[in-house]
């Protein structure tokens, strides 16, 4: 059994989902490993992953709307502002969503359906730079 792990940074240009696959994929290539299982780890409590249609974009931007709506930016309406009005929103749609991904690797490939990606998704108003972490396990 091998271990690799590996830091990803991804620049994001206010909120929506950065589609981020293909770094994954070339990394777990060049892992050399054939069989196992990736984590990946978004470091932030304002931006979280998903794995969601890679093909449509207006799917991206209709997931985007259901938030805003779901979890609206409204003035008076949160306790915590420190940051500003979409601070706590951001933590709130980070909760309803996920800051971990487990994918299988087989034959020194992602498992992912031929629709699926693997997206950061920013939840702040503002360009970040997010970290995610790759932690993969096998042989």
């Amino acid at each position: 059994m091998r271990q690799a792990l590996h830091r990803l940074s991804i620049a994001t240009h206010g909120k929506g989902l950065v589609m981020f696959t293909q770094a994954v994929r070339q990394w777990v290539a060049d892992t050399g490993m054939e069989n196992g299982l990736l984590t990946i780890w978004c470091r932030h409590t304002s931006a979280s992953l998903t794995v969601q249609e890679n093909a449509d974009p207006t799917v991206l931007e209709d997931i985007k709307r259901y938030f805003e709506a779901l979890v609206p930016e409204s003035p008076g309406r949160y306790i915590h502002d420190d940051e500003g009005p979409d601070d706590m929103p951001a933590h709130l749609r980070t909760m309803l969503t996920q800051t971990q991904l487990s994918i299988p690797v087989a034959d020194g490939r992602l498992v992912l359906g031929t629709w699926q990606g693997l997206y950061l998704f920013e939840h702040r108003r503002h360009p970040h730079r997010r970290e995610i972490v790759l932690h993969l396990i096998g042989e």
